[in-house]
């Protein structure tokens, strides 16, 4: 066994350097051997146990696997799996420090494994020198780009990593960051300025220019919380560029439209649940392409709080797959904010419901909006009280948003031709499964996509008419929503995440 370590100092705040550094996914946007990197599976790239797969400049590939991080240490670790030299055994430590005197940061890159005898001195030298020396003048150059591309004062505090999965991105623009010279307008907002927990939300005053002509400025009076902002939060989802505001969804008035606008006055009151991100704020400039206009019989708390999981159930159930009387559906995390509009909407259209939740309280909820049974999964399995419940006929469909602990019951307890939705991962990835075995069943596996139903506003406004005409029939009730300060944001997404909350949550500016 050999270990190679080598150390350097970089002229930089340690900050700038880890944000580079622990982006699992990001060396083909700095090192000069690596041509393309991805993350197998579509982990979330500072996820412990994730696997890159990077392809070579020189054309090799090799697999590596991220075995440790810690952001409070400035340290991560990762082994080899795969790779076209023999460097058996090979695990890698990257440790940062702070340089005592200067703004400076202390880099020290080690490893150790096992080579050829005849090899050992060539593939010592190649880490050494083409892997980690080259690796410290990569992050430098790196670094002086950004320093002459952005003057020091306009510099966000981190460096930008990325999704995994997603193109490499620029520098962001300083304009989010703080008030450029020709406007004095700023608003508060939730900024992330990298990917991570929720710790990563925080309250800033960001800059708030005029509209464009063809814009309108809403001032936000409630902000929808949903699982989506989760997933941009972390960089699963690649709607959130850094330094960025979440959100999707809000409700609000108008204060401010561009010379380009007609159909639409100061006043006016509206909501939307649409991309781009950007509803984690008191105020902001928005195309007015996807916004809806609210009567009086719909509140702004309302709207915000049921827009976004409204127009998903619509297109869940009518279009994904269209629910007929007699079938039986089976909803998962019924107790959640969309999960209750399926139940409702799915006995309005005739079909059996059956419910999963994970405690008695949510079970009482979900009776009483209708399910016809309701199992509580951290009692029994699920998929064999389907079974029992329809004679072991199975279930038509299967709405389910939880991902990777429910997916292979879920496949347990379809009917033969049955159709599982997966339209959320909230417990992780589903991995990989073999199309052969659904076979089996003849079974039809479905992934929607919110912004392919809902991009252009022919796609969107029947699923708007149609979830507020459920709404105004009571064939759904929307309850009050669970609400948080602005300045809470971080809070909600906790208890969102561990799901001690039923039902919708806002935020209020």
């Amino acid at each position: 066994m050999v270990q190679v370590r080598q150390s350097t100092i970089i002229d930089a705040p340690i900050e700038e350097v880890w944000a580079i550094l622990r982006d699992f996914n990001g060396h083909d946007r700095w090192h000069p051997a690596i041509a393309a990197s991805e993350i197998d599976g579509g982990e979330p790239a500072d996820t412990v146990g994730a696997v890159r797969h990077f392809r070579l400049a020189d054309g090799g590939e090799l697999r590596e696997q991220l075995l440790a991080l810690s952001d409070k240490e400035r340290r991560l670790s990762y082994c080899l799996l795969e790779a076209p030299l023999p460097l058996m055994g090979y695990v890698a430590s990257i440790r940062l420090k702070p340089v005592t005197d200067g703004n400076a940061t202390f880099w020290e890159w080690r490893s150790e494994f096992d080579p050829p005898a005849h090899r050992r001195d060539e593939l010592v030298k190649l880490v050494a020198e083409d892997i980690y020396r080259a690796g410290f003048a990569a992050i430098r150059t790196l670094l002086a780009r950004r320093d002459a591309a952005m003057p020091a004062e306009a510099r966000p505090a981190i460096m930008p990593s990325r999704p995994t999965g997603a193109a490499p991105i620029s520098i962001p623009a300083r304009a989010i960051l703080a008030p450029s010279l020709d406007t004095r307008e700023t608003t508060r907002a939730i900024l992330v300025e990298r990917y991570g927990g929720p710790e990563v939300l925080e309250l800033k005053e960001i800059a708030l220019p005029p509209p464009a002509p063809s814009e309108v400025r809403v001032r936000h009076t409630a902000i929808g919380v949903n699982f989506i902002d989760v997933y941009c939060r972390t960089g699963f989802f690649d709607l959130l560029r850094l330094p960025g505001v979440p959100g999707m969804e809000a409700a609000g008035v108008i204060e401010a439209v561009g010379s380009a606008i007609s159909g639409l006055s100061i006043g006016d009151r509206v909501a939307y649940a649409c991309p781009p991100v950007g509803a984690y704020a008191e105020r902001r400039n928005m195309v007015p392409d996807l916004l809806v206009r609210l009567s009086d019989d719909i509140s702004d708390e309302t709207a915000a709080a049921s827009l976004l999981k409204g127009v998903a159930a619509s297109f869940l159930l009518h279009d994904v797959h269209a629910v007929r009387p007699g079938e039986v559906v089976l909803i998962h995390a019924a107790a959640g904010g969309i999960g209750q509009l399926l139940v409702q909407w799915a006995r309005h259209l005739g079909a059996t419901v059956i419910a999963t939740v994970s405690s008695d309280d949510k079970a009482r909820i979900v009776e009483g909006l209708g399910a016809h049974r309701v199992i509580v999964y951290s009692r029994e399995d699920f998929a064999e009280a389907v079974m029992r419940l329809t004679n072991g006929a199975g279930t038509d469909v299967v709405y389910d948003a939880v991902g990777a602990d429910t997916f292979g019951g879920s496949l347990a307890a379809l009917a033969v031709r049955g159709h599982l939705v997966s339209f959320g991962q909230a417990s992780g990835p589903i991995g990989n499964w073999d199309v052969g075995r659904f076979a089996s069943k003849s079974i039809t596996v479905s992934r929607p996509n919110y912004g392919h139903y809902t991009d252009a506003p022919e796609k969107l406004a029947p699923h708007v008419d149609r979830f507020f005409a459920a709404l105004r029939q009571r064939a759904v009730r929307v309850g009050q929503p669970a609400s948080y300060d602005l300045a809470q944001a971080a809070d909600a997404h906790r208890d969102l995440e561990a799901r001690r909350t039923s039902g919708a949550l806002v935020l209020l500016p």
